[in-house]
């Protein structure tokens, strides 16, 4: 009876207490998780890159010296000095800081997705330790009643109205849920590694969760239009955007290249002749032209990027339809675990007037022990059974965050 009225009392309090309780886990598992910083450092790397795409090509220095010095009509040539520059087409610079950028916004939503998963995880795990947690408690108060009944059973012994059987098997059903209850321990420090592993700390850390949780009786409508913002579809539409940055490089690449040089030659003079060019040194500036005549390598680069873009676009539509699956079958057991729950504290309800109609034949002097076991063994079930459902509730619910938030 204990149990059932605490299951039937929604404190609002200890419910916003329990959100932000969660809340700091998972913000602390996002601040320390190994995985998180490890994208994040990708992402910033992919950050450099846009740094990186500001260049040009290397500038060219030569030097030259005739070791036979050739004769000219103004004087011997004695060395040469050359300095030349290619620039890219117009834009092209700029395009490229575009695709980097591109591809750094990619990598930003696989540190979203990353974060969403993890808080999935965190979540999921979490409510896995308020169900042991919860069972032991409700193990306890087992325990506890079988005491009182073994109590009771005594006493009945003493006056006739029971056998030495009825205690023993008293005392066999007591053994047992301290076994269960045992085990649940064993549990509940394996599934408090799994948690403190997500956020990356000692394994042996303590971990606060609610003794508590019911179902909120109105649930929070989720359209698949929510499925839309999901960042493990935005990452598609980034990749597509990539590709169209990776294409108007493309283009740009594809056109001349423009460079600019100036060669410069010293003369020796002619002793023997005097005129107004004698010893004049040669300086003769240069532009060339750098065109991809016959270079398939673009149109193939614009045939691929087309194909891409084909396939990220397929990639997408099937996780938009796996999404969507996932999201109908979380609604779907999230609304039966609500169904569960009903049914169970009902089930409990009934179980509870049983125990209430045990005690009275008790004062009475006509208590069957066999039922006090059977009643005892349904209360039970059914109180497992409420804590189940609302694991899974919950569990289900984070799923549907994940997926629709």
């Amino acid at each position: 009876m204990r149990y059932i009225i605490v299951i039937a009392l929604v404190f609002i309090a200890f419910a916003k207490a329990d959100a932000q309780q969660l809340a700091s886990y998972i913000q602390e598992a996002e601040k320390n998780n190994p995985e998180i910083q490890a994208f994040e450092l990708r992402y910033n790397i992919a950050e450099e890159k846009v740094n990186e795409a500001d260049w040009l090509p290397n500038t060219e220095i030569g030097v030259g010296y005739f070791v036979s010095e050739p004769e000219t009509r103004t004087g011997a040539q004695r060395a040469r000095f050359s300095v030349s520059q290619m620039l890219p087409w117009f834009g092209t610079i700029t395009a490229r800081e575009n695709y980097a950028s591109s591809m750094a916004d990619a990598q930003y939503v696989d540190i979203v997705i990353a974060k969403r998963r993890l808080a999935l995880s965190v979540s999921q795990s979490y409510y896995k330790l308020y169900s042991i947690k919860a069972k032991q408690l409700i193990l306890d108060e087992n325990i506890q009643l079988l005491e009182t009944y073994e109590r009771l059973a005594l006493t009945s012994v003493e006056v006739g109205n029971a056998s030495a059987v009825d205690v023993l098997r008293l005392q066999i059903r007591q053994n047992e849920l301290v076994q269960q209850k045992e085990v649940l321990e064993q549990d509940y420090l394996a599934e408090q590694t799994v948690f403190n592993n997500l956020l990356n700390r000692d394994e042996t850390l303590e971990v606060q969760v609610p003794q508590e949780l019911t179902i909120p009786d109105e649930e929070p409508l989720v359209s698949n239009e929510n499925l839309k913002l999901n960042p493990e579809l935005l990452k598609y539409d980034k990749l597509y955007e990539s590709v169209e940055q990776s294409e108007a490089l493309n283009q740009k690449e594809s056109a001349p290249n423009i460079g600019f040089g100036l060669d410069y030659v010293p003369v020796s003079e002619r002793p023997d002749m005097n005129f107004s060019d004698n010893g004049k040194d040669i300086v003769m500036p240069m532009v060339s032209i750098s065109i991809p005549i016959f270079n398939n390598r673009y149109k193939s680069i614009t045939k691929q990027n087309e194909l891409r873009q084909l396939e990220i676009t397929s990639q997408k539509e099937d996780r938009l339809n796996r999404l969507e699956t996932l999201l109908a079958q979380a609604q779907y057991n999230r609304n039966s675990m609500k169904i569960k729950f009903n049914v169970q504290l009902k089930n409990l309800q009934q179980a509870n007037d049983a125990e209430e109609i045990l005690i009275k034949n008790y004062e009475t002097g006509t208590i069957d022990f066999n039922d006090v076991l059977d009643v005892q063994e349904l209360q039970l079930k059914f109180q497992i059974n409420l804590i189940e459902s609302i694991k899974g509730y919950y569990t289900e619910y984070a799923m549907v965050n994940y997926l629709s938030s």
